[in-house]
């Protein structure tokens, strides 16, 4: 005879039930979210959490358990796996403003020795300033400015993704990328 469930799982709207069957059959979301999508659903149509576990090939019924948990709290937000241990997250929203301010500010030639940002002239300029950060690494920083969007480009420069200068008869023009933001996901 089985445990009885704590915490069973609540009943899905159809907007969730929707949700999950897509992400379930899905090739472009991350196996993490498939998996985990399969889970719920398999537990919604009334399997067992032990043979839930077992269809997406996980031995653990306790998984599936505290799944089902932050799916009754959590809705669909449940899906995203979380900080998996390691080392903490060292930078927040805070510090990443931080280094986005310092980055759109643009450099001074006798301040920065620079007319252009580099990730090595923007680490020294962010460790160097009063409210700055004394031990950010240019993996960090490059990994903040592509999560804003930007790319380093050709011309040693970074770039907004999506947007583009053009070179037109009545001059230099920026051309944005309507669907920038959904090739992205």
């Amino acid at each position: 005879m089985t445990r009885r469930q704590k915490d069973p799982l609540r009943p899905l709207t159809e907007d969730e039930r929707t949700a999950l069957q897509s992400i379930s059959r899905s090739r472009m979301e991350p196996a993490a979210h498939v998996e985990r999508a399969k889970l719920i659903l398999s537990v919604a149509a009334g399997a067992s959490y032990t043979a839930a576990a077992a269809a997406v090939g996980r031995r653990s019924n306790d998984a599936v358990a505290l799944l089902v948990g932050r799916f009754n709290h959590e809705g669909l937000a449940a899906l995203a796996p979380r900080h998996g241990g390691g080392a903490r997250v060292q930078y927040g929203p805070t510090e990443r403003d931080r280094v986005l301010r310092e980055f759109r500010r643009t450099p001074d030639r006798e301040r920065d020795g620079t007319a252009t940002w580099s990730l090595t002239t923007l680490q020294r300029a962010l460790r160097q300033a009063a409210d700055g950060l004394p031990t950010i690494s240019t993996f960090v920083i490059l990994q903040i400015l592509q999560d804003a969007g930007y790319t380093w480009q050709r011309d040693r420069t970074w770039c907004q993704t999506g947007e583009v200068k053009r070179k037109r008869k009545s001059g230099t023009v920026t051309v944005t990328d309507p669907d920038a933001e959904e090739k992205k996901t």
